[in-house]
């Protein structure tokens, strides 16, 4: 297994594909909820997986902070169906955070949760800042960590 990390501007098309077939799969397809996938950000991004044998299997991206508010965000964090209950979400998670913490002057982490792993994130060191709201009938909850 091996992490794999870049900027939009190095992703292979195949690469592009497979991050937007996963995430569509997961958000559109696995939860009913049919929303704007593509939502014009991923450009600004930096997109951060684990491959297994040319497989992606756990995948996430970190949204620059004026694109996401006053932090660096942590979004679209998924392991696949097949992968899941493996730690990989957990070891993903870790992974974001680390690389944000390598880079100069980050306050903190925000992300946009849904609020059934509201407990997931914060263990991570990540608290509410906002009431749990629905977002495309989906309960969500806005975390920030502090650096």
């Amino acid at each position: 297994m091996k992490w794999i990390q870049k900027r939009f501007d190095q992703l292979t098309t195949q690469e592009l594909y497979k991050i937007l077939e996963l995430r569509t799969e997961v958000f559109v397809v696995e939860q009913n909820c049919p929303y704007k996938e593509v939502d014009g950000l991923d450009d600004e991004c930096v997109h951060i997986w684990l491959e297994d044998k040319g497989e992606m299997i756990a995948y996430c991206r970190i949204v620059p902070p004026q694109a996401s508010g006053d932090y660096h965000a942590i979004g679209r964090v998924l392991v696949v169906k097949q992968q899941r209950g493996k730690g990989y979400a957990k070891d993903l998670m870790n992974k974001a955070i680390e690389t944000l913490k390598q880079s100069d002057n980050i306050e903190g982490i925000s992300l946009h949760g849904q609020e059934y792993l509201r407990h997931f994130y914060g263990s991570f060191g990540f608290k509410e800042v906002t009431e749990v709201y629905l977002e495309d009938n989906i309960p969500h909850v806005d975390m920030v960590m502090k650096l």
